[in-house]
């Protein structure tokens, strides 16, 4: 099957965007390394976007994947790159950070207002964008901190009216075979399933 996926490319220095022709709706995934698909082979294949774009594909859904993720990218990352990534049109946003903010213990005021600054700049371009939060968790090591942390998606899906991934990986984080030597990122199968977490959360929205 031919992939219609669309891929950011970022360097210290020069951004460079795949060009998409096809007129079909856009659904842009805009995260961290999870998304971007560190680590794999050929992120283009194996990211759990691409695995999207292959259901939506297989669904006959006139809708094109744009794979926004960036590897170490906080939330105040996110906010300072998002400008860029709304120079084109986009009808379904998932947003999907706030895991490397929660490993540095970043405090989770900065967190919130981060991931509110994105979602209002994304509406303020594309007012009838339908929103998605994916939702992460901290290692209950962290204590008070990460009750905190996986109690803060729910609310912001709520302020937004955007639909919610509970925990984007899971099924998946933990266990080892899923996940590359790192432990934190998963392997091909791992993002296959993934994308069975995302799949339910996102396919309603996607309206032919």
């Amino acid at each position: 099957m031919a992939k219609r996926l669309c891929f950011l490319f970022v360097a210290p220095l020069l951004i460079v965007a795949s060009v998409c022709a096809q007129d079909r709706g856009v659904v842009v995934f805009f995260g961290d390394s999870l998304t971007a698909g560190y680590g794999l082979d050929d992120p283009t294949v194996s990211a759990y976007p691409a695995v999207i774009q292959d259901k939506i594909d297989e669904a006959g859904l006139p809708y094109r994947v744009v794979n926004a993720g960036l590897s170490g990218e906080t939330s105040a990352g996110g906010l300072r790159r998002i400008d860029w990534v709304l120079r084109q049109p986009v009808d379904v946003f998932v947003l999907e950070l706030g895991g490397n903010d929660g490993l540095r213990g970043l405090p989770l005021e900065t967190l919130r207002a981060n991931l509110a600054g994105i979602f209002d700049k994304v509406l303020a371009r594309n007012p009838a964008a339908k929103l998605v939060v994916a939702g992460m968790r901290m290692p209950v090591s962290m204590g008070g901190y990460a009750a905190d942390f996986d109690a803060l998606y729910a609310p912001l899906a709520e302020a937004y009216d955007a639909a919610l991934i509970p925990f984007l990986l899971d099924g998946v984080g933990g266990i080892a075979r899923l996940n590359l030597p790192d432990g934190i990122h998963p392997t091909p199968e791992g993002h296959r399933l993934v994308a069975e977490n995302v799949w339910p959360v996102l396919k309603p929205l996607l309206t032919p």
